[in-house]
């Protein structure tokens, strides 16, 4: 049996697959203690968990202890004359014309960062030495009163040479051995100083707060009889064994929104579709992510709360749109949606929790998009009185029915996912209409078709039990092991040597740290370049093709940057001079046991009508289940299916067929193609 278990802001889902036999459970999270919503999911699904030979966990622990500034107390080690650096930061302002700015807060404060008297080069030569035994003195008492539970070590140029950085550690390790240590060589071994640091210290910050997560939630799963593998999703979009995120607990960030692409991925691709643009919408928020040819984009850095960080992550986007997100009215009297989420606990009114502010969830109750005897396939009880008194009092003050300000919500949501879209596909140089849209999450399907229309996407893939997918994509995601390394390097006749040198010495380092996490599968390579042109200040991704890194040329190089410029910036070629490489980096994938497909539960077979307040009216329309559709071999909308973790919306203008793996295909027009 193989179990993946994802913890969301709202619910916590589960999906199992047991000799090719699909078992999902869905529970409310604890946003306090989100172990003891894990562990109420497994309850739920009834597992015999000695029988459970892999599991695979994503939570959103290490990310929480950042928005929450709940993380340990750091001491922050720095080269001297470099102590404000996390102050510093860069000279832009992202809010221009507010007067009362202010840049992100680290997570280290200035009186916990403390000078190093050394030296090393950006070609790693080493200028002042160490002197341990003056490290010793400006040290010794700091840390040993300080009451640090944590050390983050960035000196100048470790990316370059890590000599003094790992000789500081030892140091730290000897004289105090409690400490968790992080250096910035084993977190990011790429150049610019402020990004490492501010990985760095997060890292530092986040690390012992996710060891004590994953050894308790370790030493639960022991107690349930569970004996093996215990597996941490990535920001990348693949997991490793929890021993391994033990060093790194950066990489475990966003594992959520990563899982879910995954397990949208390989349901669309059975679909026959490799170009889909994500929409994972779920009680708090909403994720959205491009993928070409069956591949996400990743990013080499992301934020969180305005802080960077340095390490490989899908390029997801982020925004205030989900099931509990607050519907509030603003200053200046516009109705607004988000970021603000009504979360698990109390969460929306209509949830019966001592929620009393409107949020998207109960918007969909008062317009009748989602049916209160229907949520979670009927498990969970809603107030439908409730949704109705916290919707009024915003209602009364834009003088609107209750219906109409329900839909207007929606919509103003709707359009916050759209602009969300754009950023990943437009503002990237990809057109959305070349794409099909695939969402999932509990919310997901009720917005999609909509967004669609917005976008001009004319296909919607939504696949089956997509209010637990991103569970699913826990046990499609890869092994993965990434790491990057800054060297500056001129594009001529040397320059594909270099390539191949510098990613053989990545690719045996990766195969070292699959044999130490003992992981068996064989890892395929995924090598990317950063370049730019000379004299420019930042780097753009350039991916290789690793069966032809032997027949690599130059020209081959400088042709491959220019089409990735060109993409992206609309210009570029020979004629804008010569381009470098600034960084390399390498991905090491293993992919995981084959998987059955995600199969719909056939039990939601009703056909009956509903009615909706849709785009300003209401609208009478169909009511059914996948089932419902298989029999008749299509329905055109305006309906609503219904299954047991999501409801799907399909408004006039568009048809639904489902295919042989249970998805559920929208297109646009009225009659099967």
């Amino acid at each position: 049996m193989r179990v993946g278990v994802e913890v969301g802001g709202t619910f916590t889902d589960l999906v199992a697959i047991e000799d090719g036999r699909v078992r999902i459970a869905k529970v409310p999270s604890v946003p306090s203690a989100p172990d003891e919503g894990a562990l109420a999911a497994l309850t739920a699904a009834n597992l015999k968990m000695n029988q459970v030979e892999d599991l695979v966990h994503g939570s959103t622990v290490a990310i929480n202890a950042i928005l929450e500034r709940k993380g340990a107390s750091v001491a922050f080690l720095v080269t001297k004359g470099f102590r404000d650096l996390l102050l510093l930061q860069r000279h832009n302002r992202r809010q221009i014309y507010d007067l009362f700015y202010g840049k992100p807060q680290p997570v280290v404060d200035r009186r916990d960062t403390f000078e190093i008297d050394e030296r090393v080069g950006p070609d790693g030569a080493v200028i002042v030495p160490l002197n341990l035994s003056m490290l010793a003195e400006t040290l010794a008492n700091p840390l040993a009163s300080g009451g640090y539970e944590a050390i983050a070590i960035c000196l100048l140029n470790g990316y370059a040479n890590p000599d003094h950085e790992r000789a500081v550690a030892a140091w730290v390790s000897e004289k105090f051995p409690s400490l968790s240590i992080t250096c910035s060589c084993d977190v990011t071994r790429e150049f610019r100083e402020y990004e490492r640091a501010s990985t760095t210290t997060i890292a530092a910050y986040v690390q012992p707060v996710t060891d004590a997560y994953i050894s308790r939630f370790a030493e639960s799963l022991a107690a349930t009889g569970f004996t093996g593998r215990f597996s941490i999703m990535q920001s990348n979009g693949g997991h490793l064994p929890a021993a391994a995120i033990s060093g790194n607990a950066v990489s475990s960030l966003f594992s959520g929104p990563a899982a879910g692409v995954n397990g949208a991925i390989r349901q669309a691709a059975l679909a026959g579709y490799k170009d889909l643009i994500t929409l994972d919408m779920g009680g708090t928020s909403t994720d959205v992510c491009v993928v070409t040819d069956s591949k996400a984009d990743l990013s080499t850095e992301t934020e969180v709360d305005g802080l960077p960080i340095r390490a490989p992550a899908l390029d997801i986007v982020t925004v205030g749109a989900g099931g509990g997100s607050i519907i509030w009215i603003d200053d200046g009297g516009m109705l607004r949606v988000g970021p603000r989420s009504a979360g698990a606990d109390p969460g929306p009114a209509c949830y019966a929790r001592g929620g009393f502010e409107p949020a998207i969830t109960d918007a969909h109750i008062v317009r009748g998009s989602i049916r209160p005897e229907a949520f979670l396939g009927g498990a969970m009880p809603i107030d439908r009185t409730a949704a109705h008194a916290a919707l009024k009092p915003l209602a009364d003050t834009l003088d609107m029915s209750l219906e109409e300000f329900a839909d207007s919500a929606i919509r103003v949501a709707d359009a916050n996912i759209v602009r969300a879209i754009q950023l990943v596909s437009t503002e990237r140089g990809r057109d959305p209409r070349d794409y099909v849209l695939t969402p999932y999450g509990g919310a997901g399907p009720l917005h999609a078709v909509r967004v669609a229309e917005e976008l001009g996407i004319e296909t919607v893939v939504v696949a089956p039990n997509a209010g637990v997918l991103s569970a699913f994509g826990l046990l499609a995601a890869d092994f993965a092991q990434y790491d990057t390394l800054t060297r500056k390097v001129a594009v001529d006749d040397s320059a594909p040597a270099i390539v191949r040198e510098v990613f053989d010495g990545m690719a045996q380092e990766a195969r070292k740290a699959f044999d130490l996490f003992e992981i068996d599968a064989k890892p395929r390579f995924a090598p990317t370049l950063e370049m730019r042109y000379v004299g420019q200040a930042f780097e753009i991704q350039v991916a290789l093709d690793p069966e032809r890194l032997d027949v690599l040329t130059a020209d081959e190089l400088s042709a491959r940057f220019a089409d990735a410029h060109i993409q992206l910036f609309g210009f570029g070629g020979a004629d804008f001079g010569p381009c470098e490489i600034v960084s390399f980096r390498i991905g090491a994938l293993a992919p995981p046991s084959e998987l059955p497909a995600l199969l719909e539960d056939d039990t939601v077979n009703h056909d009956a009508d509903a009615r909706i307040f849709d785009n300003g009216e209401w609208r009478d329309c169909a009511l059914t289940g996948r089932a419902g559709i298989r029999t008749t071999g299509g329905l055109s909308g305006p309906a609503l299916i219904e299954d047991a973790t999501s409801t799907a919306y399909i408004p006039a203008g568009w048809h639904a067929t489902v295919d042989s793996h249970d998805n559920l295909i929208i297109r646009k027009g009225d009659v099967k193609p």
